[in-house]
């Protein structure tokens, strides 16, 4: 159990599957409008903005617990966490604006949906930094030890 002190890796998975799903399905209903699908949109969306608000906070608790280089800080962490920091805010402000009108903003959609496509371009830029972390430098608090060795 020592190598959880790290619970970053853990959460990051939730925000991306709930923001890629609620984007699909908003994009289906602005091709097809149907109010089912809608409301999925509108939970996914607000459990995206729960579990990217939960892997943000990990995130910068995780920072004092990771040990890395100050180059790899500068050129991986930093970068990673200033992309996801942005894709928490526009998840924040999709949110918002699909509270307000739920549960699929009629004024706006197209600029509704232009901010989607903002998130998932921040976030696919953040999570590869992410994983760069993980997999090149092992940030991940040596969850997954290198060489990965297997039994036959």
């Amino acid at each position: 159990m020592q190598h959880l002190h790290n619970l970053h890796p853990l959460t990051i998975h939730f925000p991306i599957a709930y923001l890629i799903g609620a984007a699909l399905l908003y994009f289906v209903c602005w091709i097809r409008p149907n109010d089912a699908l809608a409301w999925a949109a509108f939970g996914c969306l607000m459990l995206g903005f729960v579990s990217c608000t939960l892997a943000v906070g990990t995130g910068f608790y995780a920072l004092w617990e990771v040990t890395l280089s100050n180059t790899v800080r500068q050129r991986l962490l930093t970068p990673h966490m200033e992309w996801m920091v942005l894709t928490w805010v526009i998840t924040n402000v999709l949110a918002a604006w699909s509270i307000l009108d739920k549960p699929f903003p009629r004024g706006g959609r197209r600029f509704f949906l232009l901010l989607f496509l903002v998130l998932l371009m921040a976030m696919t830029r953040g999570a590869d930094y992410g994983s760069r972390l993980v997999y090149d430098y092992n940030a991940a608090g040596n969850a997954a030890p290198q060489p990965i060795r297997f039994s036959k």
